[in-house]
């Protein structure tokens, strides 16, 4: 077989044609649904990931710590309430010093340390926030509907 320029055309973009050919468009996608939660064509999005870890605040004036825990559990339902709270919930016992995880609907690292400042736990050290840009589902907020329903004892 000869090898021409053809030939070589072929080779370079054969694997690209499959590629294109193989992508299959969802016969589910809901172009209203997708927009409104904003969603990339890959139904995704991006937010800040929050790993909350025992800060530096040591004190032993249960009062203050526990002031600042109530304050903690307050915002998190504001900004649930503010649609910008996606995910919340505690680790278990590790030995990371990780206390729990926050995902925020928001686009920036910036956006997020402003929210953060609002958390009374945060602000008094008895957490800090390390926040990492994530990509996900775009339908992460979905859920929150639902487990509204689900609970029986508010903690």
């Amino acid at each position: 077989m000869k090898f021409t320029f053809f030939t070589a055309l072929i080779l370079l973009f054969a694997p690209l044609t499959s590629y294109s050919l193989s992508q299959i468009s969802n016969p589910n996608y809901d172009p209203e649904l997708a927009e409104k939660l904003g969603a990339d064509d890959y139904g995704m999005k991006s937010y800040i990931l929050v790993i909350l870890k025992t800060g530096e605040n040591t004190s032993i004036n249960k009062e203050m710590r526990s002031n600042a825990f109530v304050g903690h559990m307050k915002n998190i339902n504001k900004l649930v309430d503010q649609k910008k709270l996606i995910v919340a919930g505690p680790f278990g016992k590790n030995n990371n010093d990780f206390r729990g995880i926050f995902i925020l609907d928001v686009s920036s690292i910036d956006e997020a340390n402003l929210l953060l400042e609002t958390d009374p736990a945060i602000k008094e050290k008895y957490l800090k926030a390390e926040l990492y840009p994530w990509y996900g589902s775009a339908a992460l907020s979905e859920y929150l509907e639902s487990s509204d329903k689900i609970w029986k004892v508010n903690p």
